[in-house]
C-alpha cells in the first residue's frame, strides 16, 4: 500500500518510476502469496549496482527481476521480538521449540519444531531453497546467513560452516559469502539463509564495492 502510493505521488511530479515484487520466501507453497524476506537484500545492492552504470530504468528492472528469478530464502527464530508500536511479543513459542519460515518484521514462521541443531537447522533450510532453486552441480551461489537481532556472530559463523557444507555436498560453488545483520527483527534470535544464483553479470554487480554502512561481504 505505502510503496504504490509512493509510486503514484512520483509520478504525479513527472518522476519516471517503476517496481519489481520480490517473492524469495520458499516458506510459504503458493507463489502468488510469497512474501519478500532476506533477497530484498541481493535485489536493492544489485540493481543499486546497475543505477550506479546510469543504465535507464527498464534495464535497472530488468536486472532486478532477474535477481527475484533466482534467489531464495528462509528463516527460522527461536524467540519472537516485540514491535515497539505493537508492544507485546509478535508470538509465543516454548524454549524447546523453533518457529520455522518466519518473515523479516517479527512475523511467525509456518511451522513449529522441536528444537534442532545448527546442522540440522542449516540441512532443513538448505534442502527446501536448493529444491525451489532448482540448484546443480554447475552453478556459483552468493550465500548470505543474517542473524535477526539476537543471535551472536559466533552462531552466525557456526551455521553459515553448516550451511556451506550441505552446498558443496551438493556440487555446488560458493562465489560469495555474506554473514550479518541485514534486516534483523529488533531482539529476535533467529537466522534467515538466502542463497542467489549468480552469473557473471549478477556476480560482478553484487561485489562491486558500496559505501552503505550495513553491507558486510566477506568472499
Amino acid at each position: 500500500m505505502n510503496f504504490t502510493s509512493s509510486e503514484e505521488s512520483a509520478r504525479e511530479v513527472g518522476i519516471l518510476v517503476d517496481h519489481v515484487i520480490v517473492n524469495d520466501d520458499v516458506a510459504i507453497k503458493d507463489l502468488k502469496k510469497r512474501r519478500g524476506v532476506g533477497g530484498t537484500i541481493f535485489v536493492q545492492k544489485i540493481a543499486g549496482a546497475k543505477a550506479e552504470h546510469m543504465e535507464k530504468l527498464d534495464e535497472v528492472k530488468r536486472t532486478a527481476e532477474k535477481v527475484i528469478t533466482n534467489v531464495r530464502s528462509m528463516g527460522v527464530a527461536l524467540t519472537p521480538c516485540v514491535v515497539p508500536a505493537l508492544g507485546k511479543p509478535t508470538f509465543t513459542i516454548g524454549e524447546d521449540e523453533i518457529e520455522l519460515g518466519i518473515g523479516i518484521h517479527g512475523e511467525p514462521g509456518v511451522q513449529r519444531s522441536k528444537m534442532m541443531t545448527s546442522k540440522e537447522i542449516a540441512e532443513y533450510l538448505t534442502r527446501n531453497i536448493a529444491s525451489d532453486l532448482n540448484i546443480s552441480t554447475e552453478d556459483q551461489l552468493a550465500v548470505m546467513v543474517q542473524g535477526m537481532g539476537g543471535t551472536s556472530n559466533m552462531e552466525k559463523f557456526i551455521f553459515y560452516k553448516d550451511v556451506r557444507n550441505q552446498i558443496e555436498s551438493l556440487g555446488a560453488k560458493v562465489r560469495s559469502s555474506f554473514i550479518g545483520e541485514y534486516t534483523p527483527s529488533m531482539e529476535m534470535v533467529g537466522l534467515q539463509l538466502t542463497i542467489l544464483k549468480l552469473d557473471d553479470e549478477l556476480g560482478n554487480l553484487l561485489e562491486e564495492p558500496t559505501e552503505a554502512p550495513g553491507w558486510h561481504m566477506w568472499s
